[in-house]
């Protein structure tokens, strides 16, 4: 079990240790989103996460049949992004206390990352999302 919140503290969830995948996402959204030359992000079904404090802090923008994105309301940190029909969960690795078992193994966007920002690691890189 890994436990998170968001920057202030109002929001806290709790996660299953058992991310299906992890990436690094370095698409213009992300990198605005987070001011960070990427997001690390791990995917999980939406039923492994649990709000556990500040439920009435999330805010929910862009919802859509496919999901809508969490953040708190006090502090505007993301936490995580409902996605894939509703089905997943993107939890923003940032906001965990520990460290997850499964940690990012590929770049997704690199077609859009930030011409500053140099990817030194050998994993994976794609253009847009893998095939």
């Amino acid at each position: 079990m890994l436990n998170g919140a968001c920057y202030c503290g109002a929001v806290r969830f709790e996660v299953d240790d058992a991310f299906g995948y992890a990436f690094y996402c370095h698409c213009s959204r992300c990198r605005r989103r987070t001011g960070a030359a990427c997001a690390a992000v791990g995917g999980i079904e939406i039923d492994r996460l649990r709000v556990t404090a500040g439920r009435e802090h999330l805010l929910r923008v862009g919802e859509s049949e496919d999901g809508y994105r969490c953040l708190c309301k006090q502090c505007f940190s993301p936490v995580y992004d409902v996605v894939r029909e509703q089905r997943f969960a993107h939890v923003q690795l940032g906001t965990l206390d520990g460290a997850p078992t499964k940690g990012p193994d590929h770049h997704i966007y690199v077609g859009s990352k930030a011409p500053w920002h140099q990817i030194t690691d050998a994993f994976p890189q794609f253009e847009e999302l893998p095939t």
